[in-house]
């Protein structure tokens, strides 16, 4: 089988991608290829000066796009609204957004919300930025939702009583565990709700296997093996990229590296966390985030998933999200 490169990126003129965490690492990678091929590309960063390291970066290329850069801080709600509304104003289409941002096993903190740090930044604050920004992605023909998690899904645990370690000894990795396995549950829900609903959205979904990033800062025994193990972030952001822009990706689909325990390698499907498919689950934690982030979905995206007959598609969500 032929390896999916970074030439497969079709052309992406005249599309608008948002990227978050888009100022180092796979977020970067990820930017950098879309503009290339000619997207307006917003890197959503929570860092300026970081950020416009980034437009730097992304410029010395030449693209046949666009990028520039936006605040988002996803650890911060207030953030996240304000970012979408911004967004909403100037823009009239959003043809990607990508949830790459991300916190890696930091010391216990909270976000300005009060929630875990991990659970708050890497699942609430881009369960909140999806919903906000949901009315553009419905009036947008063909886009996509892309949520980056991460093979460590495999080792999370979803405790709904205690999400944000109020109760539990804090366990850093156990906590970024439970971050990237909401994330794949999210994944999952927020596709099914929209198959039922019959619209044309897509959510699909990627990990980077072991690329060496920034996100490890705080990860000292990954950091020590990177150098003998770790992918290049232009090898690991293509999963994402894949999950993003492959015509024959379909919604609910996971991409990864296609070697040894998809660790490495060129992207291909990928193996979702065997607990990332229990609907139950899946939509108890929809509930709890919503209470948590104060983003209620449109009705017609609730558990039974109908719209009801006449509903203005572009309309209904932003009616409901408060």
């Amino acid at each position: 089988m032929r390896k999916w490169t970074s030439a497969d990126i079709p052309d992406q003129r005249g599309r608008v991608a948002i990227v978050t965490g888009a100022n180092t690492g796979l977020g970067l990678e990820t930017a950098r290829l879309l503009a290339k091929k000619g997207a307006q590309v917003i890197l959503a960063c929570r860092s300026p000066e970081k950020g416009q390291a980034a437009l730097d970066r992304i410029a010395a290329d030449q693209p046949s796009g666009q990028a520039s850069l936006e605040a988002l801080d996803l650890a911060d709600l207030d953030s996240v609204t304000a970012f979408a509304a911004r967004f909403g104003a100037k823009h009239q289409r959003l043809d990607l957004l990508i949830n790459n941002a991300g916190v890696m096993v930091p010391p216990l903190g909270r976000t300005k919300q009060g929630f875990e740090l991990q659970i708050g930044t890497n699942h609430l604050g881009h369960f909140a930025l999806t919903g906000r920004l949901l009315p553009l992605l419905l009036g947008t023909p063909g886009a996509r939702v892309v949520v980056v998690a991460s093979t460590a899904a495999n080792f999370g645990q979803i405790d709904l009583a205690d999400l944000n370690w109020e109760k539990r000894s804090y366990r850093a990795a156990a906590a970024y565990a439970q971050s990237k396995l909401a994330n794949q549950l999210f994944l999952l829900e927020l596709s099914r709700r929209l198959s039922g609903a019959e619209v044309e959205l897509k959510v699909t979904g990627a990990h980077p296997g072991w690329t060496a990033t920034d996100l490890q800062r705080t990860a000292g025994l990954a950091r020590f093996f990177n150098p003998y193990f770790a992918m290049k972030p232009e090898d690991g952001a293509l999963p994402t990229l894949r999950a993003a822009v492959d015509p024959t990706a379909v919604s609910g689909s996971y991409w990864g590296p296609s070697g040894f325990y998809e660790l490495s390698g060129p992207p291909a499907p990928g193996k979702l966390s065997k607990k990332a498919k229990d609907e139950l689950v899946a939509a108890k934690l929809w509930e709890l985030s919503e209470q948590l982030s104060g983003v209620r979905y449109a009705s017609w995206l609730q558990v039974d998933g109908k719209k009801p007959a006449g509903a203005a598609l572009n309309a209904a969500p932003s009616a409901e999200i408060h």
